[in-house]
């Protein structure tokens, strides 16, 4: 255990079976535990046997709960982080004290483990190999809207987290905005009553409009379709590029085999023909 240390420790986001040997040894070694709720955050301790000095830290108190966490670390105290479920600052409060701690010196460890997002995102059959994590959309419909119209251009799978009773409305506008898209919706990940819905979206809709969605949500929507600039030919490719001054005939000639993939002779060629028949 490094003294005056920042641990950032992942919990479970459902199944306790979940919590890392390594997450359990370093809350029984801190001085202190920060988490985003205390109440919450004393059964898991409990259930792991741990005794330990607490203090709250959510999105409401983070600005003077920071400084007096800070304070701990300044004074050599070691100081572990954690949220009521999953790893925190992914959507949940502790950028702002990871930031501060950072510009001040103090180590900061990852204690990785348990994160919905990537949970979700490795049993919902899309492509994984290019993501983004964009959080929770806006509440109000005309900004989730716009927000979903700007990550339609964004490459590779769309992971959101929703609440669910905003689950059927978000899910309306990405039918409107993104169209047919093929989505899963996980929600009660590793608990009970886990679920991974699969399907477009209008299916989807359908399937979670016959009943009440309970639980944490988090929804993957696959790539849209890649739209490929239309590529010029060589001769447009010469044509183009022959009418910039500052190129010679070679030079321009190598520019449109590098754009058009033809050998630097052909190219040449062909810019021969293109200067003698203007």
């Amino acid at each position: 255990m490094s003294a005056a240390t920042l641990y950032i420790i992942a919990t479970p986001i459902g199944n306790l079976e979940d919590m890392t040997y390594r997450a359990v040894r370093i809350l029984g070694e801190v001085d202190l535990v920060a988490a985003e709720d205390t109440r919450h955050s004393l059964k898991l301790l409990t259930h792991f046997g741990i005794s330990k000095s607490m203090t709250s830290y959510f999105d409401h108190n983070q600005q003077f709960k920071g400084e007096r966490i800070l304070n701990m670390l300044r004074q050599g105290k070691s100081v572990a982080l954690i949220s009521d479920a999953g790893t925190p600052c992914i959507s949940d409060p502790g950028y702002q004290l990871v930031r501060d701690a950072v510009a001040e010196g103090i180590p900061v460890i990852p204690v990785p483990g348990a994160c919905a997002a990537v949970a979700a995102l490795s049993a919902s059959g899309l492509p994984s190999d290019n993501f983004t994590f964009a959080g929770f959309p806006p509440s109000r419909q005309g900004k989730r809207r716009s927000f979903l119209k700007e990550m339609a251009k964004l490459p590779g799978t769309l992971v959101l987290y929703e609440a669910p009773h905003r689950l059927e409305e978000t899910l309306r506008d990405m039918l409107e905005v993104l169209g047919e898209r093929h989505v899963v919706v996980a929600r009660e990940l590793t608990k009970i009553y886990e679920e991974l819905i699969r399907g477009s979206v209008s299916q989807v809709l359908e399937t979670v409009s016959q009943g009440k969605v309970r639980g944490e949500i988090v929804i993957l929507i696959e790539p849209g379709e890649k739209i490929e600039p239309e590529s010029l030919s060589l001769e447009e490719t010469l044509q183009t590029l022959m009418r910039d001054d500052a190129l010679s005939l070679k030079d321009a000639a190598k520019k449109a085999a590098e754009i058009t993939g033809v050998s630097r002779s052909e190219a040449y060629s062909a810019a021969l023909k293109l200067r003698d028949e203007a």
